[in-house]
């Protein structure tokens, strides 16, 4: 996928279209970056970490943002926040509609652990001290990265837990199912999105999803599924799922 792609390679030229969100100015972003070359890519969720020799630029994609494969001498797509220019011709652009994407040079190291790098304790003891709906909190990025409105649909199906249900409320064993759930269903959707997308850079593959999505009618096992607002977003479940309160 991306790193793949680019790892390795010097990055010529940064094109800074929209500024407004950048920690720095974009002449000094600029600066920083061009001429060295892309080590890796880590991606955490929506946050996807570029890590230049010296250097680590932040992208957090918010809600519709994603990355698009630039062909040598191709035109920018609309929407452009940032183009990134390599040796050899290629690129590719952070684009978003709603220009919200967030670029960050070198951010503070993230207090919340990753979803996948998180240990059963950690989880039990965050699920067990909220009141907030297990929903919000399997999606709150301060207390565990990289799980999205989408995915927190997904997990919550896979272990027919109500995204309803108050996160105290739910019972220790379900809690172990829960967090087997999480690691299960991300890992899943890696190498689903990694065997698809292969060196393309496209957006989220939702082909996969269980029951999230506005075309899904019923789940695997038969069951309406039904879609109602939680936190502002819209959450698809079934009457499979049980509600701990």
């Amino acid at each position: 996928m991306l790193s793949h792609r680019f790892r390795g390679k010097t990055l010529e030229e940064l094109e800074v279209k929209v500024a407004k969100k950048l920690n720095v100015t974009a002449a000094q972003l600029k600066a920083k970056l061009e001429g060295e070359k892309l080590r890796k890519v880590l991606r955490y969720g929506k946050t996807l970490h570029f890590h230049f020799s010296k250097e680590v630029l932040q992208v957090h994609l918010m809600l519709r943002g994603k990355l698009e494969v630039l062909k040598k001498d191709s035109e920018l797509p609309k929407y452009t926040i940032l183009s990134f220019h390599f040796a050899g011709g290629e690129g590719f652009a952070v684009v978003d509609m709603l220009r919200a994407a967030t670029p960050t040079l070198n951010p503070e190291a993230a207090k919340a652990p990753d979803a996948l790098e998180m240990d059963e304790g950690y989880f039990t003891e965050v699920l067990f001290k909220s009141k907030k709906m297990i929903k919000e909190v399997l999606m709150d990025q301060k207390k565990m990265r990289g799980i999205g409105n989408s995915y927190a649909d997904e997990i919550l199906w896979d272990v027919r837990v109500s995204p309803f249900s108050i996160s105290s409320a739910i019972p220790e064993k379900i809690i172990k199912k829960l967090f087997k759930s999480l690691g299960a269903v991300l890992k899943e959707a890696i190498a689903a999105i990694a065997k698809e997308n292969g060196d393309e850079l496209r957006g989220e593959l939702r082909d996969f999803m269980k029951v999230h999505g506005a075309q899904l009618e019923k789940s695997p096992s038969g069951a309406a599924v039904k879609a109602e607002k939680i936190g502002g977003r819209t959450s698809y479940y079934t009457n499979e799922q049980k509600l701990y309160s």
